[in-house]
C-alpha cells in the first residue's frame, strides 16, 4: 500500500515508509504509569504521513530508517492524517531509506 491510497479511519494497513523526521517527545501518565509518544515523519514516492510511534518503538526507529507497519491504522489527529500500529499492528526497521529520499528539497 501506498501513502496516497490511505483512507481516514482504515485499519489492517501494511505499508514500508521512510523515516524522516522526528517532532518533540511528549510524556503522559494513564493509570499511574508513564508513557511516551513522538510523531516521525513518514515518506514513500506518493507522499508524506504522520507516524505515531509509541514507548518501546521510539527507541528502535530513527531518522534514515525504512519501517514496516504491520496491521496499522489510519486517523485523524488534530485534523492531520496519522498512521500507528496502535495495540494490534507492530512498527519494525526493515533497513535504511534511500538517500535521495530523505535529502530536503533543494
Amino acid at each position: 500500500m501506498k501513502i496516497n491510497e490511505l483512507k481516514q479511519n482504515q485499519r489492517g494497513v501494511t505499508i514500508e515508509l521512510n523515516i524522516t523526521d522526528f517532532g518533540d517527545l511528549r510524556k503522559f501518565y494513564k493509570f499511574g504509569t508513564e508513557g511516551r509518544v513522538i510523531t516521525a515523519l513518514g515518506k514513500d514516492e506518493t507522499g508524506k504521513i504522520c507516524v505515531t510511534l509509541w514507548n518501546k518503538e521510539i527507541d528502535q526507529i530513527k531518522i534514515g530508517d525504512k519501517i514496516k507497519v504491520t496491521n496499522g491504522y489510519v486517523n485523524l489527529f488534530q485534523g492531520i492524517m496519522q498512521i500507528t500500529a496502535g495495540r494490534y499492528g507492530k512498527v519494525e526497521v526493515i533497513g535504511e531509506s534511500d538517500q535521495e529520499e530523505i535529502s530536503p528539497s533543494p
